[in-house]
């Protein structure tokens, strides 16, 4: 069997499982403190979540938003990672079971993020596509410029209305940005590329479930944000749940039937948990229970950060655990690590809880369009889209991302354009076999 092959190097093990924002920050912390970290992913790059959906709109490339986990710490000696799958935990002997073997942890941090939640729907899990990875972004890309493709073939205007009918579940930011997306898609590219289909053929669906979009923005904000929806030619559908999906009709919660062969799902996520963490300290939605410091309920050495783990000690603000969000696993990581330190040192007394700083929060919604609240200072339009712009492309690993990145958005922005419509893989319409090859 293949083996870890890790190193011992006569300091404490500080394994870290998942190459996400709250592992990467975490084991950047860790640099030069007496202690072995050892990084655990099933790819080997880190994925810069927020930046997804330009790429299954032909915004952008993949290796615009993925940075190589070995490439961020390249000058950190203490620093070693390995690409393997990890199966499961036995705490009592602190050992983590991989794919590539068993490995001795001193302290162990679970970072793995989150998975796109169906609650519970197995008619739409089984149908329609998520968004929570580069594959299925790409997927998405290959699939919604192969539905052009294909409906230049028909002559039914029911039987192309159906495949140009895209439908975003989830009235969150990865919802609204998506649905102003297509929606430019379609006012912007479909034109140029596709003038024998009429424009109004293609129509673009947002549900969400609660009264409003963006639920954890003021209403002030929400209220702009649908505004700008609406006047890109979004559908908007509230109070709506989907009931069910055949893959190409869906039923709603209010009686109503959609045609549609495209259901993107951005309605939730939930957390990864791994073999072995005791049932009942899985709180609803599959996260992990931690206290103040981010220590698993009864365990000093096993941590949890980030989307997986469900801390509330702020249950005024919070009162279901701080948001699934990057700020939160950044931060949770930088503390962390903070206390690994300190109790590397024999200084356990002086190891600090949590304490989060809401940084504000922000979303698109299209062209010079966008919403941003930080700092009690709620903007909206062209400005808060130059902020949405500066602080994503900053957050962005390495220069050449970064840079790569601001020359497509300048492109774009000029030229009206998008340059990567181009279908990679035959077959991606099969949502069935996305699904498969994603799980």
């Amino acid at each position: 069997m293949i083996q870890p092959n890790v190193p011992e190097i006569g300091l404490p093990r500080v394994v870290i499982v998942g190459g996400g924002f709250g592992g990467i920050n975490l084991a950047k912390q860790l640099k030069g403190a007496p202690v072995q970290v050892v990084l655990l992913d099933r790819n080997n790059y880190h994925l810069f979540q927020p930046l997804l959906y330009q790429v299954s709109t032909a915004g952008l490339e993949t290796d615009s938003i993925a940075f190589p986990l070995r490439g961020i710490f390249k000058h950190q000696k203490n620093f070693y990672f390995r690409m393997a799958e990890v199966t499961g935990v036995r705490p009592a002997e602190n050992i983590l079971e991989t794919g590539i073997g068993e490995l001795h942890y001193d302290y162990l941090i679970f970072a793995t993020g989150s998975t796109t939640n169906y609650f519970g729907n197995k008619a739409v899990e089984e149908h329609a596509i998520g968004m929570k990875s580069l594959i299925e972004a790409v997927q998405i890309r290959n699939y919604v410029i192969k539905q052009f493709e294909e409906s230049l073939l028909l002559n039914d205007a029911e039987e192309i209305q159906a495949k140009l009918n895209f439908v975003m579940v989830g009235g969150g930011p990865t919802g609204v940005e998506l649905a102003g997306a297509f929606a430019e898609l379609r006012k912007y590219i479909m034109p140029k590329d596709y003038p024998e289909l009429p424009v109004s053929l293609m129509k673009i669906y947002l549900i969400e479930g609660s009264p409003r979009v963006l639920n954890g923005f003021s209403e002030q904000s929400s209220q702009k944000a649908l505004d700008g929806l609406h006047k890109l030619g979004v559908n908007v559908i509230l109070n709506t749940f989907v009931k069910e999906y055949d893959g190409e009709t869906l039923t709603l919660s209010n009686g109503e039937k959609l045609k549609s062969k495209s259901l993107l799902w951005a309605a939730g996520v939930k957390g990864v948990p791994v073999n072995g963490i005791p049932t009942d300290i899985i709180a609803p939605g599959s996260r992990i229970i931690v206290n103040e410091y981010n220590q698993v309920k009864g365990y000093e050495n096993i941590y949890a950060v980030g989307d997986i783990a469900q801390m509330i000690n702020d249950p005024e603000r919070f009162p279901k655990g701080y948001p699934m969000v990057a700020q939160v696993a950044i931060q949770q990581g930088v503390n962390v690590a903070h206390n690994i330190r300190l109790i590397a040192k024999g200084q356990p007394s002086a190891i600090k809880p949590f304490k989060y700083k809401d940084l504000g929060s922000m979303a698109t919604i299209g062209r010079n369009k966008a919403i941003a609240e930080f700092f009690g200072m709620k903007i909206s339009g062209y400005f808060a889209w130059i902020v949405w712009m500066l602080v994503h492309l900053m957050s962005l690993l390495g220069f050449r991302n970064k840079l790569v990145v601001f020359t497509n958005w300048f492109y774009r922005y000029f030229t009206y354009d998008r340059g990567t419509r181009i279908i990679i893989k035959r077959g991606a319409a099969n949502i069935v076999k996305l699904r498969q090859t994603v799980q």
